[in-house]
């Protein structure tokens, strides 16, 4: 028996190492390939390279695919970090400048061409080329923030690479010390009480230089060949763009084995008394459809065709009643995990357009008028039916920094709005439209993503402009190209959602930081006082004093209108009577490692 087992992985890894995903032969995974659950994604993924994908659908797979030094408890509320592939927490200095951490021995990349047909150990090395990657100006990684500013000198290195147009990897720097092959020591400029959460985070997962180097293209992106450490691997061989995708069990994962603590409800001591003690990840094969119209993905579910997914608000009336499954649905064991995304919809304006930014008195009063035009609440009846709840504060419930009792100076008041446009100069003509102080036409783009949900926020919104004579265009984009477009400020405006990536108001706050246009930026802002602020939070813990600052800065922001705070939806996951022991998790999406599902009926 023994040595089928090691025929059967020689050959995988040969197989492998030629670019060839083949269904594996579960050697020593705990994965069983006759286990396969159907999951559905209602827009196109843009790719695999956890340093350059924004989007949670493609970051659902990196996660499984690629491994961070830490990840979050699958059950624990609030979220409860916990180690990944490090052996433990990190060691942390009294300052909170220098971090150390060590490193399980043994894991091992999935094969591939570039290692030329040998074993490739998971090491510190490579977690110190994927941070250094990720300021690389070549990269331009949306993500660069989460380092910049923070490493003793990584930005030096960056700035080199913008002179010589070479980032220079081989380079040791001070705050990345490798103590030895398995132990790193962090040094930091200022004091960081999130390093922890942010190593947690899908863009720090672990790749290997010789893939990257492999594989990349002329931006230094791979996002059609990922190779990580997790607990899946994408079969390029099923993989068709924007239609399919499928994962496979990593044949050599290490698994682990399921003990996780919930609460005392009910929900959380049905999972936990039907997963415990098993060894995970259960689930050998991973079949992912693209269905961008709601009613085909609900549709597919009805027929048995897809095992779960994402019960949008347009969709809602047909499984929901307020927020209760209906019972015609549980009858037939269909089961729903709801959770209040920990995520804010701004409604931005861009700060670098010629006609809406700026931060001048006429410019600032037509963005007041806007935001005071527009009925959120509306919005959320119309467009998800009442599946959101209307946020004031810029940081959503679930996050630390939230203020439960914080009121927006931004009211509903469409008179007030049209009245303080003709106090501006934004004159109505004959044809009841407005135009600019000078006299030119007045007109906004606005931006959604094409499909059913992206149709009717134009709708609502184009109410909201014809309320206050301003005139509006829709734009109906591709997912993948308006995020394209936004990152480099070429959009006028959108509902911008923002889903956290760690549960911390830095998360969030971090959206409207001048030094992050390019990133994470959508609005382009940069407003010198908030900027401020912002830089002073970031050498301070969570708490109180930081809570005053956040409070500022969200009055800076209403203030100069240069975003909206909208609303945070709810999460409503579907799942067929044969999946076992799923609950959202608010911060993971894609949590395939940590439930199972039966065997189909043959």
């Amino acid at each position: 028996m023994k040595s089928k087992l090691k025929t059967g992985k020689l050959f995988i890894w040969l197989a492998l190492a030629l670019s060839v995903r083949l269904v594996p032969a579960y050697a020593s995974s705990p994965a069983d390939p006759d286990k396969v659950l159907k999951w559905v994604f209602n827009v196109a993924e843009t790719g695999f390279d956890p340093g350059a994908a924004r989007d949670q659908y493609s970051n659902g797979i990196n996660y499984a695919i690629f491994e961070a030094l830490y990840s979050y408890d699958y059950l624990a509320n609030p979220a409860k970090l916990v180690t990944r592939t490090a052996e433990a927490l990190p060691e942390v200095s009294a300052d909170h400048k220098t971090y150390t951490i060590k490193l399980k021995k043994g894991i091992y990349f999935t094969p591939d061409a570039a290692f030329k047909g040998k074993p490739r150990e998971l090491t510190m090395a490579d977690y110190i080329y994927t941070f250094k990657r990720l300021l690389d100006p070549r990269l331009a990684s949306s993500h660069s923030w989460l380092f910049a500013g923070k490493i003793v000198g990584l930005d030096k290195l960056a700035e080199q690479a913008k002179k010589t147009n070479k980032f220079d990897y081989d380079t040791k720097i001070a705050g990345l010390e490798l103590v030895d092959k398995y132990t790193l020591r962090i040094h930091l400029n200022e004091p960081d009480f999130n390093l922890g959460l942010i190593l947690a985070h899908n863009p720090t997962g672990a790749v290997a230089r010789e893939v990257i180097e492999k594989y990349q293209d002329t931006q230094g992106q791979v996002m059609s060949n990922p190779v990580g450490t997790g607990a899946y691997m994408l079969a390029l061989n099923e993989w068709v763009r924007g239609s399919k995708i499928v994962l496979l069990a990593n044949p050599d994962y290490r698994g682990d084995i399921w003990n996780h603590q919930g609460s005392n409800s009910t929900e959380d001591q049905k999972i936990m008394a039907a997963m415990k003690g098993k060894r995970m990840p259960q689930i050998g094969r991973i079949e992912i459809s693209v269905m961008i119209e709601d009613q085909s993905r609900w549709l597919a579910f009805q027929n048995g065709e897809v095992d779960m997914f994402e019960l949008e608000g347009p969709l809602a009336p047909q499984a929901l009643d307020k927020d209760k499954l209906k019972p015609a649905l549980e009858k037939k064991g269909i089961q729903l995990s709801r959770i209040t995304e920990p995520e804010v919809t701004t409604y931005y304006w861009n700060m670098q357009d010629p006609v809406w930014g700026g931060l001048s008195k006429e410019k600032i009063a037509l963005r007041r008028a806007v935001a005071m035009a527009h009925n959120v609440e509306e919005e959320i009846a119309l467009v998800y039916n009442g599946n959101a709840l209307a946020l004031d504060f810029p940081i959503p419930p679930g996050v630390v920094g939230h203020d439960p009792n914080y009121k927006s100076s931004i009211h509903y008041n469409p008179a007030a709005a049209n009245a303080l446009l003709d106090k501006f100069g934004y004159a109505r003509g004959k044809d009841g439209w407005r135009s600019l102080p000078d006299g030119k036409p007045l007109e906004i783009r606005y931006t959604a993503r094409s499909g059913p949900v992206g149709k009717m926020q134009t709708e609502v919104w184009k109410k909201t402009y014809d309320s206050i004579g301003i005139k509006m265009k829709e734009d109906l984009l591709q997912f993948s190209e308006l995020l394209k477009a936004e990152k480099s400020c070429q959009l006028q405006t959108r509902n911008a959602p923002w889903i956290a990536d760690y549960p911390d108001g830095d998360n969030f706050m971090q959206l409207f930081y001048g030094g992050n246009i390019g990133a994470n930026n959508n609005g382009c802002v940069r407003i010198p006082e908030f900027d401020a602020l912002y830089v002073k939070t970031q050498t301070m813990p969570a708490g109180a004093e930081r809570d005053v600052l956040y409070r500022k800065m969200a009055r800076i922001m209403e203030f100069n209108a240069a975003q909206r705070v909208g609303f945070s939806r709810y999460k409503n996951m579907l799942s067929q009577a044969k999946v076992i022991g799923y609950k959202k998790h608010p911060i993971i999406y894609g949590e395939w490692m940590y439930f199972d599902v039966a065997k189909d009926k043959q």
